[in-house]
């Protein structure tokens, strides 16, 4: 008998996964404009996505107040750019490392809660956020600020060239973020954190030190989610405080796109994210209707796939295509 991780299944989908990644490299030589923006918008709401996912999904960490760190990314862009004087790809990078920071203190913090009292803790800390942002006179304040066009030129030369290095460091963040997030699970810290969401309490009787594990995945996820939002407001150009922590736009949507695709599996947030973007495409100009028919499929989805449209397949079909699971095979003998 031999212990193995990897599958045709999953060797067929990195080799697909490869192709397709070619393919979207070289986005900025057979798509307009309006696909690239909106292509860049889909990675980052998949990037979003993971990162909540690998949050709650496996650590446990059901919060509602990601928007902290998407409007914290975008706003230390801006002071980063705009006051600092930082170029905007020193500025990214920056605003990562400024979000893990910031979000150590914050979890020494909201730790000390537990189920849905820490869910509302993240949402109070998100709120904090969002009016001491409104103070930032420098920033516009209230009624928020645009990005100078000086700043924006600096970025590259001619507007395609902004459009394709945008565009770029969307599909880059994402890739990583998919990346790091199934590097983490492939290590031991990955274990834990799998051991963690089938069962916390067996794991700690086993020597995992769940606080520990739990506080470097809200730093890591913290940071990387500070760097998506701040390539989400590199590619609006404009902030305010409402837009920037919009609990409705990144954290309510995300939890729809992890719930209907898969929790706690790298598959689920990647097809919850098309599922998701495939329906306010095709139902976005009907208004209400859009929010209610999103509202009618999660339900739907919860109701006959609790696990998700992944976690339906997965039960069927025994695929994966992440090579994480250890799978035993039968060696057969030599006479």
């Amino acid at each position: 008998m031999r212990v193995t991780r990897t599958s045709t299944t999953a060797q067929a989908a990195m080799i697909l996964a490869a192709l397709i990644l070619i393919v979207l490299t070289f986005a900025p030589w057979w798509a307009g404009r309006a696909e690239m923006r909106l292509m860049g918008e889909i990675f980052l709401y998949m990037a979003l996505a993971s990162l909540w996912n690998l949050l709650a999904g496996y650590a446990g960490l059901v919060s509602v107040g990601q928007q902290a760190y998407v409007g914290l990314g975008g706003y230390l862009l801006f002071a980063l750019t705009m006051l600092a004087g930082f170029p905007i790809l020193l500025a990214l990078p920056l605003a990562a490392v400024a979000g893990a920071v910031i979000a150590m203190p914050v979890a020494a913090l909201i730790f000390r809660l537990r189920g849905a009292y820490f869910a509302i803790g993240t949402w109070v800390i998100a709120e904090v956020f969002r009016l001491s942002a409104a103070q930032v006179s420098a920033l516009g304040g209230g009624s928020g600020a645009s990005l100078p066009a000086g700043i924006v030129k600096s970025l590259a030369e001619g507007r395609d060239m902004r459009e394709a290095l945008a565009y770029w460091l969307a599909l880059g963040v994402m890739v990583s973020v998919i990346g790091a997030a199934f590097l983490i699970l492939r290590s031991r810290h990955g274990l834990a954190l799998t051991a963690i969401r089938d069962n916390e309490l067996a794991s700690r009787s086993l020597g995992v030190d769940i606080w520990r594990t739990k506080f470097a995945v809200y730093v890591v996820v913290a940071g990387l989610t500070t760097l998506v939002g701040a390539l989400i407001f590199l590619q609006k150009l404009r902030i305010s405080p409402e837009a920037a922590f919009s609990v409705n736009d990144w954290t309510a949507f995300v939890i729809f796109i992890v719930v209907i695709g898969g929790i706690g599996t790298l598959e689920g947030p990647i097809i919850g994210t098309l599922v998701f973007f495939a329906l306010r495409e095709t139902m976005a100009d009907l208004g209400t209707t859009y929010l209610i028919a999103l509202g009618l499929v999660a339900i739907l989805v919860m109701l006959k796939a609790p696990r998700g449209l992944w976690g339906l397949i997965r039960s069927r079909t025994d695929a994966e295509l992440f090579p994480l699971s250890r799978r035993v095979l039968n060696i057969p003998s030599k006479k």
